[in-house]
């Protein structure tokens, strides 16, 4: 990261409010994203279980953030999985992923409604095919949070999430999560391919700004007239 300024209180200048335009890497995860093809590798009593599982991913811009001097632009994703044996849902994630273009850092939170949230880290170039963020237990920066249950019998150690940008548009991630099941490391993975099923949509302030400058084009026309 660059250097802590002197002055951590001022925000930056002439933003843009485009979320679209100014995601790097990120850019290609923006949408409506869906696969039925999932792959889970879990720990089960009787020894790891395979399971095939259908995914829908949602991804949208937001206003650009700042802490400070520190400019960030993300998305706030929602991941909703089931499988095609239950109509249960098999797993339910929400989160952001931030880009800060001075610096190259890429960021993940993650939290799911069994009681686990996580930030993780990364660096990338604006063009990057693929990035990668990871996070470990006991991080005070980049960590990982577990109630008492998970912390006992499931602790999470570390997590490592790799995605590629493949030619045809759609992403392939492989996540990797290293437990330790009942005093035993397990190596949790989840892998998939995505496609576009729905374009991204412009974040609020961008269209504020869009919306503005078309009344005031049309006001501006209708002067003329």
């Amino acid at each position: 990261m660059l250097p802590i300024p002197a002055d951590i209180f001022t925000e930056p200048e002439d933003v843009s409010p485009d979320g679209l335009a100014n995601l790097g890497p990120l850019r290609r995860l923006a949408g409506t994203w869906q696969a039925d093809k999932g792959i889970d590798v879990n720990p089960k009593a009787e020894g790891p279980e395979r399971r095939t599982f259908i995914e829908r991913i949602r991804m949208d811009p937001i206003d650009p953030q700042a802490n400070g001097p520190q400019l960030l632009y993300g998305l706030r994703y929602h991941i909703h999985i089931n499988t095609p044996e239950e109509d249960i849902t098999f797993h339910d994630q929400v989160g952001y992923w931030l880009w800060e273009s001075a610096t190259g850092l890429i960021m993940q939170t993650l939290a799911i409604p069994r009681g686990q949230v996580l930030l993780a880290s990364g660096k990338a170039g604006p063009d990057d095919r693929t990035i990668t963020v990871t996070a470990k237990r006991g991080d005070t920066a980049y960590g990982i949070c577990s109630t008492d249950f998970l912390e006992q019998a499931f602790r999470t150690d570390a997590y490592r999430c790799d995605i590629t940008f493949n030619d045809n548009g759609s992403w392939t991630y492989l996540i990797q999560t290293e437990l330790f099941v009942r005093g035993a490391p397990f190596n949790h993975r989840d892998t998939n391919t995505l496609q576009l099923v729905a374009p991204p949509k412009l974040n609020p302030l961008a269209l504020i700004v869009n919306d503005r400058a078309k009344e005031n084009a049309a006001a501006g026309g209708g002067s003329l007239a």
